[in-house]
């Protein structure tokens, strides 16, 4: 059996915050298989791109344990670290501010290669040419500034440094949420194209439903700093389980008249994610809510592949 390229087990990341511990990713675990793309979805808050940032170290985990082909990176020294990090990027949200406006498109592109000390001068050029031309920047634009790019050139910059030391592993971190819709498609066919030309693994983080579903294999849906559900993607949109991922499905617009989408409204209180009580953190806008939601809930496979934490799962839907 194949290892697979990213597993993630028990992992939690604590912020010291007035008043305790604020729980931003608590006791999460799932594994990515080899050119396979999670999506993870989840309200604003809910601790996703802090999720995609512990993986691949932008942040020290709390607890918990990351593996990149089957080693431990939880706890390297810096060499380790630096090594490490050459097999797992970062597509960052905001194509403006993750680019250094003081460096030309060409510079960007050509930093990751200088500085792994793997190519001669020539080298560099060759490599940063190709990789221009492979995320589709024109020569043209080897000397402009990030700020007299569009959007979506300075995202294909992002991606192009992403891509530069072909890693194995990349956290796509809400990547086209800052891009006109008629860009988005463009930049989603560039990194699937990517994708299977390098057989990348990929972690996409997103708010947007629809294209999480156009891009995912599965889909893990985080609520206040836990899974909720995990799914292959068209298992979990075609009959999800849990209350809150169903609410969340319902907001998707609809495009049939004759049979819009009845919108689910949550009501009640929001969990504070600073020192929660064990329990269902969904239990104080969740409409089959009980006494029992207040123990302590597992992430249970209810039915091949498909993944809840809810104790009432299958008296909710007669599973």
């Amino acid at each position: 059996m194949s290892v697979p390229t990213i597993e993630v087990k028990n992992l939690k990341k604590y912020f010291n915050v007035p008043g305790g511990k604020l729980h931003a990713v608590d006791d999460i675990s799932f594994t990515i298989e080899k050119g396979q793309t999670i999506g993870v979805v989840g309200e604003s808050g809910c601790g996703k791109s802090t999720l995609g940032r512990t993986i691949i170290h932008l942040l020290e985990s709390t607890d918990g344990q990351i593996f990149l082909d089957g080693m431990d990176i939880t706890r390297l020294n810096a060499h380790q670290l630096r090594e490490a990090r050459e097999k797992m990027q970062i597509i960052f949200q905001d194509p403006y501010s993750s680019l250094n406006p003081r460096m030309t498109v060409g510079e960007i592109v050509r930093e990751p290669l200088e500085l792994s000390g793997r190519f001669n001068k020539k080298q560099v050029e060759e490599e940063a040419d190709k990789l221009m031309d492979l995320v589709g920047i024109e020569t043209r634009l080897r000397n402009s500034y990030p700020h007299e790019l569009d959007g979506g050139r300075r995202q294909r910059v992002g991606i192009a440094r992403a891509i530069a030391l072909k890693p194995e592993f990349i956290v796509c971190d809400e990547p086209v949420s800052a891009l006109d819709v008629s860009i988005q498609a463009q930049v989603l066919n560039l990194l699937m194209d990517l994708q299977e030309e390098f057989g990348l693994t990929l972690m996409f983080v997103t708010h947007d439903l629809s294209v999480v579903r156009h891009i995912s294999n599965s889909i893990a849906v985080m609520y206040l700093g836990q899974l909720v559900e995990k799914a292959e993607t068209e298992d979990l949109f075609e009959a999800p389980l849990h209350p809150y991922t169903k609410a969340l499905l319902s907001a998707i617009p609809s495009v049939d008249v004759h049979n819009p989408s009845k919108r689910i409204l949550l009501k009640g209180e929001i969990t504070s994610a600073i020192n929660p009580k064990p329990g269902c953190r969904f239990q104080g806008r969740c409409p089959y809510a009980t006494e029992s939601c207040a123990k302590q809930q597992e992430l249970t496979e209810v039915k091949p592949g498909h993944f809840v934490s809810c104790c009432r799962v299958k008296e909710i839907n007669q599973l």
